[in-house]
């Protein structure tokens, strides 16, 4: 297993992520802990050291699996981490009541990591309130040595990250973004991992296969790639574009069964970071999986000619999104950041955005879409 120095400590690089564990009839709630501890063996036994879970994840039962799973080893063998839950406005006054019961649920007495859990548009202004008192009580965590380290994720734009940096940069040691070869241009990690740098802030890896998008390619690109390297499998490229950015000290793979923890595990036997000629091929793979995008250059010409005064740039950011993923739920959580008479739902179908717009973009049929979508 390739590891990583981390402060006085020494990570495996990859991390075991516990959002897609093993379940029952799709049930997301309903853990196979089996299974989810067969994995758990397997990673301390292969080299994984690190373990990833958070409040919300498998409806509240993740913490309540991994506590269980991990209890068997002794504490000094593995790094457990967790996170605030924020994503959630109404726990913004419950931090104490919420630490305690992670601690509870985990079966600790201490997190290794812990981290305000995905930093955005919507919550930003809850995370900076000193009502809430959450950054002060966590600091006080780290100070009696129940937090060992204390960070951040963030699904927000490089903007909101800023604002969070430059209140509470200077007692933040790590920081997990959304960081793949996709997302390098799509939701500009390559700025967020520039700003990472600026504060000295080693970068923790979420979703490095786009939530398993990335573990399969269209058949031309695929063959692009294999000529390039003949025996590498098509996800572990993946990991190889995050082993050549030097800012990245963890990636963390949400697995979901033990055929694909073998397959990573073997990848992490080896570093072999990407030559210039291969990232360059791969940055057009991804370029070639990303066609069908609508590739605004926020020009705001649009916006200009609106008549409702819509922000047509981030809505099709957001829209973008929203397709590529398939659903989830960033769109819809940056959406809740937006006032409700600038959604899309907002647009008339005038067509005056078009009539402006250099790329010939059919924004009508694009925020038409995107509300049937949301719906």
């Amino acid at each position: 297993m390739v590891t990583k120095k981390f402060q006085d400590i020494t990570l495996s690089a990859l991390g075991m992520g516990a959002m897609r564990l093993p379940v029952f009839d799709g049930d997301d709630a309903k853990i196979n802990e089996e299974k989810a501890a067969e994995m758990v063996d397997y990673a301390m036994a292969h080299g994984i050291n690190y373990y990833d879970t958070a409040w919300g994840y498998h409806g509240g039962n993740s913490e309540l699996a991994m506590g269980r799973a991990l209890s068997k080893y002794p504490r000094d063998s593995y790094y457990l981490a967790t996170k605030f839950p924020g994503y959630d406005l109404s726990n913004m006054g419950k931090v104490e009541e919420i630490f305690e019961k992670q601690l509870e649920k985990c079966g600790v007495d201490y997190f290794d990591f812990y981290l305000f859990h995905n930093v955005c548009e919507m919550n930003i202004d809850a995370y900076l309130n000193p009502e809430y008192g959450i950054y002060p009580y966590l600091l006080k965590q780290k100070k009696n040595g129940r937090i060992r380290h204390l960070g951040f994720s963030a699904h927000g734009s490089c903007e909101v990250m800023k604002r969070f940096l430059e209140a509470y940069g200077e007692k933040m040691e790590f920081c997990q973004i959304q960081l793949n070869y996709i997302d390098w241009s799509f939701q500009d990690a390559k700025a967020k991992v520039e700003l990472l740098k600026e504060y000295q802030i080693p970068v923790w890896v979420m979703e490095p296969l786009r939530g398993g998008k990335l573990a399969k390619l269209p058949e031309a690109e695929a063959e692009k790639l294999k000529k390039l390297r003949p025996d590498e499998e098509i996800p572990a490229w993946a990991f190889r574009f995050l082993q050549t950015i030097p800012e990245v000290t963890m990636t963390l793979s949400g697995m979901s069964d033990l055929e694909q923890m073998k397959a990573n595990i073997k990848t992490f036997e080896t570093e072999k970071p990407l030559s210039a000629k291969e990232m360059d091929c791969l940055l057009e793979t991804a370029d070639h999986v990303l066609n069908g995008t609508l590739l605004c250059t926020a020009c705001h010409y649009c916006v200009s000619h609106c008549p409702k005064g819509l922000d047509i740039p981030r809505l099709l950011d957001l829209y973008n999104e929203h397709n590529f993923t398939g659903g989830g739920f960033i769109a819809p959580m940056a959406l809740m950041a937006i006032e409700k008479e600038k959604h899309p739902d907002a647009c008339i179908g005038c067509r005056s955005c078009e009539a402006v717009c250099p790329q010939q973009i059919k924004i009508s049929e694009a925020m038409a879409d995107f509300k049937a979508k949301l719906a």
